[in-house]
């Protein structure tokens, strides 16, 4: 047996590193952290090879005292945790006390800093040895720069990917950042060239004006809700911007940036049936909160943290969404998803793409650093600026700052007034300021517009008008709408009304259904349904909701039974809702089926009268709504300089 011996302080630093420091965006997460917690009011950030090579932070932060430098290195230092009641009213997003230790353990460190009174100082270490401090006439502030990362640990410098992934990973980490501290102005380089521009005026629009694009940042509703432990605020999109994943889902408790999937799911319900199966909105939410209901340490990297009252914060979300979507009009604008875009100046296209290009091009001066792949993985931000017909860009990953066009996320809901195009862009040098765009967006005359019926088309749609224009509705989707608000209604009241059978409804089963069947008896049962034995393997039904169809409830039955075979670990809430939805979806009307004048009306009244007119149970739209303006510059009686010609 091996003799059992105390590990070098070097050693320990690198199997501490490998906790936090994983890959260069670990690096800059925790020096940029730092810089916040530093209370800095600019973040500057400069990559070479992704941060293999050279990460530079610079901020205008206190600086560290000239007697505290040589501290700030040891395993385990901070100034920010006393005694151990710190430990559970965190106020800064960095305590560990490793970050700074076993980023030199494992590169090429040079610290410069400064506090205001001080004159400056000068470390370089190296593999986590002190190589020299000194003195030095330095400004306000810090500057770190980590050269050679993982230059002797060969293992985990194996495991780093491509600069492209790597780059990825750093912007979406320093876009979180941003989001969480609006009032901070970060810039972000990559071999000298700007990928990331804040302007750091508090303004949370304006940041993710920065990071997604002004479109889609003004297409975006504020909210705000509080109760007795938690006060909530923020940035969510309408239903018609989504993205394909929920990576577009920015948590904050305290200014820091977390991970929480019950919080991402209570967002999500937040919207009910209004977004499309599969897709997911883009939303920031800050959460205040007591830090005695918070602990944070129970991850490397304090991403994923305990909450107390979970719960209750998840409602508080998705009741505060819910009821700001509740007020919004949600009739999208036919023409803005057929209108072609400006065609695009080839030319700048191939310059911007030549410049992307070298930007990832290898750099020679490191042999070690991991290759780039042949062909690189552009960012949406410059994908978005070639040629398509398209809504959205074509990947879900995060936009690598602003994008370069406003194409990505336009908003295309009624009475909107069109996005003006900026006069002046985010400025992409050093010495100018971004702009500040008008995000402010004009609240709809009407919810739901009352529906005159006018003629159907092809058994399919249904034509209507109002006084703001013309309106073309999808009849299936309508009365799925219709249906589903009615069977969700009554779903919830199957305890007070049963009808019984004169002839018992007999159900017959395989065995491994059978067993699933008896396992969910509860739940089906807070459904109205009793489905008592009747031998091995069949069932019967004595008794049903009287809010089912007549000659429909053996059919309506099996249909429910399915849920509960399909996922045995439906809670009842969701197995309602999903039956609802199923149930709206089998009784409605198809495509190919005519209506008369009386029939399309009367469907027209039902639908002015949902909670939710404006999209079907799984998030389709109901309706789409042409402009009395589109209407006369489709037959040009009005001209692209808003005169109307006398016709």
């Amino acid at each position: 047996m091996p003799k059992i011996h105390q590990l070098s302080p070097t050693l320990s630093n690198q199997i501490a590193a490998g906790e936090v420091i994983e890959r260069p965006a670990s690096v800059v997460k925790e020096l940029v952290e730092n810089s916040i917690d530093a209370k800095s009011s600019q973040v500057d950030i400069n990559l070479k090879d992704a941060g293999v090579t050279m990460i530079q932070v610079l901020d205008n932060g206190m600086g560290i005292d000239e007697e505290d430098v040589p501290t700030a290195f040891l395993p385990h230092a901070t100034s920010k945790i006393l005694t151990v009641k710190d430990l559970f009213n965190v106020h800064s997003l960095g305590f560990r006390g490793e970050a700074l230790a076993s980023i030199a353990a494992v590169a090429d460190v040079t610290l410069e800093s400064a506090t205001e009174s001080g004159l400056g100082t000068i470390a370089h270490i190296v593999g986590g040895k002190m190589q020299n401090i000194e003195k030095a006439g330095s400004r306000k502030g810090t500057q770190i720069t980590v050269r050679d990362l993982f230059f002797n640990t060969p293992a985990r410098l194996k495991y780093v990917k491509s600069q492209a992934t790597e780059l990825g990973k750093i912007v979406d980490i320093v876009n979180r950042l941003a989001l969480a501290h609006p009032e901070i102005a970060f810039s972000l380089r990559h071999q000298d060239k700007m990928v990331l521009k804040t302007a750091g005026h508090g303004d949370l629009q304006q940041t993710l004006a920065g990071i997604y694009g002004v479109a889609t940042a003004k297409g975006m509703l504020s909210f705000q809700g509080e109760d007795d432990d938690f006060k909530i605020s923020g940035y969510f999109s309408l239903p018609d911007t989504t993205r394909a994943s929920r990576n577009y889902l920015s948590l904050m408790i305290n200014g820091r940036y977390i991970k929480n999937y019950q919080l991402t799911k209570a967002i999500i319900a937040g919207y009910g049936s209004k977004l499309m199966v599969g897709r997911y909105p883009i939303a920031v939410v800050n959460i205040e909160m007591a830090p005695l209901l918070v602990d944070v340490n129970v991850h490397p990297t304090k991403q994923e943290v305990r909450l107390s009252k979970e719960d209750q914060l998840a409602r508080l979300l998705t009741q505060t969404i819910k009821a700001r979507l509740s007020s919004e009009n949600l009739i999208p604008e036919a023409l803005h998803n057929l209108r072609q875009r400006p065609a695009v100046n080839m030319d700048q296209l191939t310059q911007t793409l030549n410049d992307v290009q070298k930007q990832f091009d290898p750099q020679p001066t490191r042999t070690s650093a991991p290759a780039i792949q042949a062909t690189p993985q552009l960012s949406p931000a410059v994908e978005s600026s070639a040629p398509t017909v398209e809504p959205e860009p074509t990947t879900d990953k995060p936009a690598f700052g602003k994008s370069m066009s406003d194409l990505d996320g336009t908003p295309i809901f009624k009475d909107r007034s069109r996005l003006a195009q900026w006069d002046e862009k985010y400025a992409q040098s050093e010495q100018s300021e971004p702009t500040q765009p008008d995000l402010s967006r004009p609240k709809p005359t009407k919810r739901f517009p009352d529906l005159r019926y006018l003629a159907q088309v092809h058994g399919t749609y249904l034509l209507a008008e109002d006084p703001d224009g013309l309106y073309l509705l999808d009849q299936h989707a309508a009365q799925e709408r219709v249906n589903y608000e009615y069977y969700r209604q009554k779903i919830g009241e199957v305890a007070t009304d049963l009808q019984r059978l004169l002839v018992p409804i007999v159900l017959d089963y395989p065995a491994s259904d059978a067993i699933a069947i008896k396992a969910a008896h509860e739940t089906l049962e807070s459904l109205g349904l009793y489905l008592e034995d009747f031998g091995q393997n069949t069932f019967i039904v004595r008794q049903h909701p009287t809010w089912f169809k007549a000659g429909q409830e053996e059919d309506t039955i099996r249909e429910m039974v399915d849920w509960v075979l399909k996922d045995g670990h439906l809670t009842v809430a969701a197995f309602r809702e999903k039956t609802a939805i199923m149930m709206s979806c089998k009784r409605a009307i198809k495509a190919n089926h005519h209506l008369d004048a009386q029939q399309a009306q009367a469907l027209l009244v039902k639908l002015a009268q949902c909670e939710n007119p404006f999209n079907c149970p799984h998030g389709r739209p109901v309706l789409v709504h042409f402009s009395n303006t589109d209407l006369e510059k489709m037959f040009k009686r009005i001209q692209d300089s808003h005169t109307t010609e006398d016709f």
